[in-house]
């Protein structure tokens, strides 16, 4: 065990120690502690607590145990005055609670929480989803909501049935890195009306929405139900947030590599880079191909070298970063294969020493294409058809140790495989329906894990034999973006819906599900094993977190 692992247990267990010490003074390794407590229900499981000191950009969070305690580790508060904030859906603190961080003592602080009489903006998604009245079908199609914003902001609204029939295809014309504030439009082509276009379609969907939201009363005609606390070992965690320098930031792809911090900026030409032990962030610009299209990055993965390569979605190209210059160099698709709306969406280096190939895909065009980073020669193999004749649109585009590329039909149901040497396609399709494979990774035994966003579960895909094996969330409307494995086993997933990630231990079935401090829209996941952390980017948050699980 490393001596980092051993420091963090060691903070660990003299937290659990204090918060179970009865009226207990200045205890060694704790900065600040205390309970948390209401009138309805009186010393409170499973809220979390952050500590943020003032001026920095940096927030602690811990969660209370089954007596309401809460402990923060010495050895991750450095003096000074600092705020307090809870999460504890329906509720709100009395005060405004702070403490003063001073070596060798511990700050006890004792909060109190009233209830809320305005649940509404508390509400995840994923919340609404499952308190709104009707059918699971009536509601599917606002998960490809939830991408640009939280859906608080349809619901909340006045807008009738005739208002919706005007505002659902006008959001379709905006590129998927858009903020409220920061819109980005599509230029006229495949993708400049990529929302509901069948008008039947969009008639169900603004009746439905004018009926659950604020057009007809003032205030909802259904209860507002939340998702429970965290419990048991779902308390058991510490989280780290890191706030980024520009507020428009979108961080989507976080990797942790080689003592660092990436991510790509989804809705501006950046790839990040933040040393996670001061938080300091040093932007790498990327190159603006075509002027006219969004702006933006997606992807974001590492090659045998240690360098990070992105997907540059409408810019029509990918990316190579080298962390040790700090040289960007960019590989546009050549223009013969490209329209409007070209998507660039993926890419896979991970495997390119093994033929000289780096994959990416045009998501738009349903087309895979590869390039030799040495030669800068380009391939298209086009639209693949599989042993039935069918052809397969990639979402997420994982290779294995081969280069062979595996495909995840986030717009279907299949799982493909593109052999690297004969370049022919094979598909297998899972057991669950409309499972919309999105996101997944490679394990060190070449099984590929990965999420199903339609069907609300995790998939295991063994290669080698072809089998699919799949567990659904405990999660209402979860809806898994990306999925993998640590060196343990155990597998992570996150949700743009819930505020929550999802631990499922494969061999037990047993499923952990630990809430985040704030509204995070989560994308990829990725861990770090060396010190047992997960990292994700708060892509609507302007924040990257690390969530470490403490068993």
């Amino acid at each position: 065990m490393s001596g980092r692992r051993i420091s963090a247990l060691l903070s660990a267990v003299a937290a659990v120690a204090l918060v179970h010490a009865s009226g207990a003074q200045a205890q060694s390794g704790v900065a600040i502690a205390g309970t948390v407590s209401s009138a309805q229900e009186g010393l409170m499981e499973g809220v979390l607590v952050s500590a943020k000191k003032e001026g920095s950009h940096i927030t602690i969070t811990v969660v209370t145990d089954d007596k309401g305690h809460y402990a923060f580790p010495a050895d991750r508060l450095e003096p000074g005055h600092y705020n307090l904030k809870l999460r504890a859906t329906g509720y709100i603190p009395d005060d405004r609670p702070t403490a003063d961080v001073a070596n060798g003592k511990t700050e006890t602080i004792n909060v109190k929480l009233d209830k809320t009489s305005n649940i509404a903006p508390q509400l995840t998604s994923a919340e609404w989803l499952a308190s709104m009245p009707g059918a699971d079908n009536q509601k599917a199609f606002l998960q490809d909501c939830v991408g640009c914003h939280t859906l608080i902001r349809p619901l909340s609204s006045g807008f009738t049935a005739d208002d919706f029939m005007k505002v659902i295809p006008r959001m379709g014309t905006y590129a998927p890195g858009t903020q409220p504030q920061r819109p980005q439009k599509l230029v006229p082509g495949p993708r400049g009306n990529r929302g509901i276009v069948d008008a039947s379609k969009i008639r169900a969907a603004a009746e439905y929405l004018a009926s659950v939201n604020l057009s007809k009363e003032e205030t909802w005609s259904y209860p507002l139900v939340p998702f429970p606390r965290p419990k048991g070992r779902a308390t058991h965690v510490i989280y780290t947030s890191y706030d980024l320098a520009r507020p428009e930031a979108m961080p989507h792809d976080v990797i942790y590599l080689n003592g660092k911090v990436y991510y790509s900026d989804f809705g501006s030409q950046y790839i990040g880079e933040m040393d996670p032990k001061t938080g300091k962030i040093i932007d790498h610009a990327v190159p603006v191909l075509k002027p006219e299209e969004p702006k933006g990055i997606l992807e974001l993965k590492p090659d045998p070298d240690g360098n990070v390569w992105a997907s540059m979605m409408y810019q029509g190209g990918i990316a190579k970063l080298d962390v040790k210059t700090g040289k960007v160099t960019t590989y546009k698709v050549p223009d013969q294969w490209q329209g409007p709306n070209t998507q660039d969406s993926r890419v896979s280096p991970e495997n390119w020493k093994v033929d000289g190939w780096v994959w990416t895909n045009d998501q738009q065009g349903h087309t895979i294409l590869r390039v030799n980073p040495i030669t800068g020669e380009w391939q298209n193999l086009g639209a693949l058809k599989d042993q039935n004749g069918h052809t397969i649109n990639g979402y997420d585009i994982p290779s294995d140790k081969d280069n062979n590329l595996f495909l995840l039909e986030f717009g279907g149901t299949k799982i493909g495989e593109i052999n690297a040497k004969t370049k022919t396609l094979h598909t297998w399709e899972p057991d669950l329906p409309h499972a919309r494979p999105r996101r997944g990774h490679f394990d060190q035994n070449g099984i590929l894990w990965y999420a199903e966003y339609g069907s609300n579960a995790v998939g295991r895909f063994d290669p080698k034999t072809g089998k699919i094996t799949e567990w659904q969330m405990p999660v209402k409307w979860q809806m898994p973006y990306d999925a993998l494995a640590n060196k343990k086993g155990d597998v992570y997933t996150g949700s743009m819906l819930s505020d929550r990630i999802v631990r499922l231990n494969p061999t037990t079935g047993e499923m952990i599900v630990y809430e985040l401090p704030n509204s995070t829209n989560i994308r990829r996941v990725n861990f770090d094993d060396e010190h047992n952390a997960l990292w994700v980017g708060s892509n609507h948050g302007n924040q990257i977190v690390k969530m470490e699980p403490l068993d």
